[in-house]
């Protein structure tokens, strides 16, 4: 009989008592709103705000409505504007390009290596090609790029780097926080992230004029001193009359059920290593698969797991992924020529204009992608990646060959 996996892909862990009383106590206060405070209060948004620049080893930290608001503010707060060209990876989700378009610039998208990382030689000539200034660089799904290489490659050509971090809070790279490579650090607090409040974002910078821009642009009004995490008074002296309010302020509410889970960051990063090495090794020497490898200097965030089907025809790769549906197990298929729910490819972006990324195209066509939520223990994950292996070898039969390993060329 076919194993079977009865667990959710969409279960996250519960809200902790701690938190829940924390955001009972916000209620029971009336004040949600995170300017609305008693006289010697200090607001549990600003209470976060501290909490995090200290977790990430931050200058200053502003909290607000969405990680995709976080994106959009921190370019806008480093001057983005309509018609400018943005640096972006081809392989993201649609935020990240969103972001880019929601202060009317545009998205030069970047091809992709077989790490998952932006290709940083496609990035060079893509530099020099278009003059842009400015890189909203996504750790996609959680894989990190070579930071340093990186830096220097955007330091020596002026460009600032902006780190996309949805999947990357709480990982590390060379000992160094994700987000502190580069000028600015945007997080998401969306339930599938590594804190969970729903929706949410956290801005990290050291750059004290652009977190004072920051802030009056998520609608600090003239409130701005109550901002603990952010630059003194002076530093607003001339951007409170230059920013407009575009407001996407956290509440209390939400700050207070995230404040308890940032120092358990770190436990869940290493429950989720754990959780991703099982399928990782369940996988390991499977025909047809090629896994994507992590790079020794990662401290990386396991909370979903990438493999790569090379070379297989589209028709297989739905065959397989609807074998693994049958038996319980969810997986996501980035060549799709579609976009299905949260997983589209960067040809579905019209409003980025008609770009040409072969390399990525070959990468995408056989990337399979699932979720590992915490509510999963190891003999779950060993559990799925049976089911995933048997998936492929019920499928690999059909094909007129085995696809070399490392070939990434699409079958056509």
């Amino acid at each position: 009989m076919d194993e079977r996996f009865e667990g959710s892909f969409t279960q996250q862990e519960p809200i902790s008592e701690e938190a829940i009383a924390a955001a009972v106590a916000v209620m029971r206060s009336g004040r949600l709103h995170r300017y609305n405070v008693a006289p010697g209060e200090v607001a549990e948004v600003a209470l976060l705000e501290e909490e995090f620049a200290r977790a990430t080893g931050a200058r200053f930290c502003l909290a607000v409505a969405s990680g995709g608001y976080a994106m959009s503010c921190a370019l806008r707060a480093l001057g983005v504007g309509p018609g400018d060209a943005v640096l972006s990876n081809g392989f993201t989700l649609a935020p990240v390009p969103g972001a880019i378009a929601s202060v009317g610039a545009h998205p030069v998208l970047v091809e992709t290596t077989e790490a998952l990382t932006i290709d940083l030689d496609d990035l060079a000539a893509r530099i020099e090609a278009t003059g842009a200034r400015v890189l909203l660089l996504s750790h996609m799904r959680g894989h990190v790029c070579d930071m340093d290489r990186l830096m220097a490659l955007c330091d020596a050509a002026g460009v600032s780097v902006v780190e996309d971090c949805a999947h990357t809070m709480g990982a590390r790279y060379r000992g160094v926080p994700s987000g502190r490579h580069g000028r600015v650090g945007c997080y998401s607090t969306q339930t599938y992230k590594h804190i969970n409040s729903g929706e949410g974002g956290l801005i990290v910078s050291d750059d004290a004029e652009v977190i004072a821009r920051a802030v009056v642009l998520s609608g600090s009004y003239m409130f701005y001193a109550r901002h603990s995490a952010a630059p003194p008074p002076e530093a607003f002296a001339d951007v409170r009359l230059e920013m407009p309010n575009c407001s996407g302020r956290m509440d209390n509410l939400r700050a207070a059920i995230l404040r308890p889970q940032v120092p358990l960051l770190e436990a869940r990063r290493q429950a989720w290593e754990a959780r991703y090495r099982v399928i990782e090794s369940g996988l390991a020497g499977v025909a047809g698969v090629q896994l994507v490898p992590r790079a020794a200097e990662e401290e990386f965030v396991g909370s979903s797991f990438q493999f790569l089907l090379p070379g297989w025809p589209g028709e297989a790769v739905r065959a397989m992924v609807a074998h693994c549906a049958a038996r319980g197990v969810e997986l996501k298929w980035f060549g799709a020529p579609e976009p299905v729910g949260f997983t589209s490819s960067y040809r579905s972006w019209r409003y980025a204009g008609l770009q040409d990324l072969p390399r990525t195209d070959a990468l995408l066509a056989g990337l399979i992608d699932l979720r590992l939520p915490l509510t999963f223990d190891l003999e779950d994950c060993a559990r799925i990646a049976r089911i995933i292996a048997g998936g492929v070898a019920a499928t690999l039969p059909g094909l007129d060959a085995a696809p070399p390993p490392g070939d990434m060329r699409a079958a056509e």
